[in-house]
This record gives C-alpha cells, sequence and structure tokens, in this order.
C-alpha cells in the first residue's frame, strides 16, 4: 500500500506542475531507479527526488515530539530541487531575461499567478516572506497544541496560508502538498493526492477562497477557517475519497479487482480483469490465446484491449510483449 500511495503522489504531484512521465514510467522508476521510453532529463530527477522528499516528510511527522520548523521546509525544498538552476524566460517584449532558483532558499524576486480569468494574482513579497513564514510556523505549533482544530482544518488551513505566501520561486505546489501529508500523516490520517486529471477542480477551489479572503498576500496568509469555507468543503471531500479509497484496497481481496492512479478500476465486464491477469502472468500471450481462454470473437477482445490501452491500464513494447500498469490488490 506504501508504494502505491507513494507512486500515486509522485505522479499526480508532479504531473500538475509539467512534469512528462507517464504512470507507468514513474512506478519504474520508483522500483528499479530506470526507466524506459522517452522522458526529459529533468523529468527524471525531479521525479526521483520528490520520492526522497516523500520519503523524509513521513519519517518527519513520525517523530510527534518535535515542533515544525522553518528548517524542515527549507530543506525539504532543497531535497526536492536537488540545486540552484538558472531559468530562462521571454518577457512581453521579446527580451530574453533569465535568473537563479535557489534550492532551498525564500525567494529573492516577486512572484505571481496570471488566473484563467486573466487577472494577475500576487503573493507575498520577498521582504515580507521571512516574517509570513515565522508566523505560519508558529501558528502550526501553536494551533495543533491547542486541539481546537481537526486535522484536515489544520492541514487545510496551513495550505491555503502557505500558497498565498508562495515562499520559493519555484515548487511551492509540490511543497504545499508535501506538507498536507506531513500534517494528516503526524495525526494519523492518510496521505491523500490530488490527481492531476482533477487539477482544475482544485485550481478552482483554491480561487474561490481567494474571492472572500482578498488579494492582499499577507491578509491570505492569515486567513481563518471560516474565510477559508469553499477550500475547505474541497479539502474534505478529498480526505473522505482516500478514506473510502483506504478501505477498499484493504478490505476488497476479489482477485478481480485491480488499481490504477489512485483508484479501484470499475468496469462493466469482467473480461478486463480476466485479461489484465492473464497478460500480468504471460506477457507474451496473443490476441488468438486471449479469445480462446475468454470465449468471446476477437473484435470483442479488440475492443477490450483497445479500450485498456488508451486508459493506460496497459502497454505493448516494440518485441510484441504486454506491461500491465494497474496493479490487483491481492
Amino acid at each position: 500500500m506504501n508504494f502505491h500511495l507513494r507512486n500515486f503522489s509522485n505522479y499526480n504531484s508532479n504531473h500538475i506542475e509539467g512534469n512528462t512521465l507517464t504512470y507507468g514510467q514513474t512506478e519504474l522508476l520508483l522500483l528499479f531507479g530506470k526507466v524506459s521510453g522517452e522522458g526529459h532529463l529533468k523529468d527524471f530527477n525531479d521525479m526521483k527526488a520528490s520520492e526522497v522528499s516523500v520519503r523524509m516528510m513521513r519519517e518527519e511527522a513520525v517523530n510527534k515530539q518535535e515542533p515544525l520548523t522553518q528548517n524542515f521546509i527549507r530543506t525539504l525544498h532543497h531535497v526536492l530541487l536537488r540545486e540552484d538552476y538558472t531559468e530562462y524566460r521571454s518577457l512581453p517584449n521579446g527580451v530574453q531575461t533569465s535568473f537563479v532558483i535557489h534550492a532551498g532558499q525564500y525567494k529573492t524576486r516577486p512572484n505571481s499567478v496570471i488566473t484563467r480569468y486573466g487577472d494577475r494574482f500576487e503573493y507575498a513579497s520577498p521582504e515580507e516572506t521571512p516574517a509570513l513564514m515565522t508566523d505560519l510556523v508558529d501558528w502550526y505549533n501553536e494551533a495543533e497544541k491547542k486541539g481546537e482544530l481537526s486535522p484536515v482544518e489544520l492541514a487545510a488551513l496551513f495550505h491555503y496560508r502557505y500558497i498565498r505566501i508562495h515562499p520559493f520561486e519555484d515548487g511551492n505546489g509540490r511543497i504545499a502538498r508535501l506538507m498536507v501529508n506531513y500534517i494528516l500523516s503526524r495525526h494519523g490520517w492518510p496521505m491523500i493526492v490530488v490527481r492531476s486529471r482533477k487539477k482544475q477542480e482544485y485550481i478552482e477551489a483554491l480561487h474561490q477562497t481567494d474571492m472572500v479572503v482578498g488579494a492582499v498576500p499577507s491578509v491570505g496568509a492569515h486567513a481563518t477557517i471560516k474565510q477559508i469555507g469553499s477550500f475547505l468543503k474541497y479539502f474534505e471531500k478529498l480526505v473522505s475519497k482516500e478514506i473510502q479509497t483506504d478501505i477498499d484496497f484493504v478490505t476488497r481481496k476479489d482477485e478481480d479487482i485491480w488499481w490504477y492512479d489512485g483508484e479501484i478500476i470499475t468496469t462493466k465486464s469482467k473480461n478486463t480483469a480476466r485479461i489484465l491477469r492473464m497478460m500480468r502472468n504471460a506477457p507474451n500471450i496473443t490476441y488468438a490465446e486471449l479469445t480462446t481462454s475468454l470465449g468471446i470473437n476477437s473484435s470483442a477482445v479488440q475492443k477490450l484491449v483497445k479500450r485498456m490501452v488508451e486508459k493506460g491500464y496497459i502497454t505493448r513494447h516494440e518485441n510484441g510483449y504486454w506491461r500491465v500498469i494497474a496493479t490487483s490488490i491481492v
């Protein structure tokens, strides 16, 4: 279960930020330290660093006697980014510019985002960032001691306040999601995954909350639990779904239950699970052999296989061998 969760978490969190590795490549990378197929070197390195960051986060979360520190957040960021690097960008007037992204250091340049509505949304300035991060960490440690907020409320509010600061020049989204799982794991709750295909739901929940809280970064960095109602509602739904998924994973032992991209595969035809099982046991199985074993016509088999390839459950190598990406619970 831990491997599946780390795989889903790494794949989705990095894909939200534009990583190009497929789900299968991510799984291979985490299992064997290498992948096959195309991909940018930076994407491979980012995914490896993400896996190390998740392990580091989980180890730190277990140590409940130690309070959260800014040093831990900066160290997590340094591990995630690995090293300083130069970012090249084109200005609106066509002029090329560049600047250095510093791993583990707070931003030295202003940062902002253009919303899907065309507005520029500013984050905290470099000058106010250290003080706001001090406030954030101090608030979290105090709120955790008081126990007035549930772990879910703590994680959601920390996430929102952190995002409004955007303390680093890159990697803020990934750090925010790591910190959410740090808080949940610290209190015995399951880790959550923001799936890349549902990125817009995540962004919209943040946007709706921004509309309530207002555009001033320092105000957003001190938002209250009442102000973040839209994001909290989204977040609670996400946690609830993750808990149900974990229950399904643990309790359902049917051989025909398969898992892909953080969710149980549900299909109308039991033949889908049978094909997955046969391909896993015999990667060189042919269409003719599948047709004979299933007792259905070849056209139906080809349609099922095509659909499974499109959904990412399976891939076929150039040598004709099948690779099953989906995972059986048993």
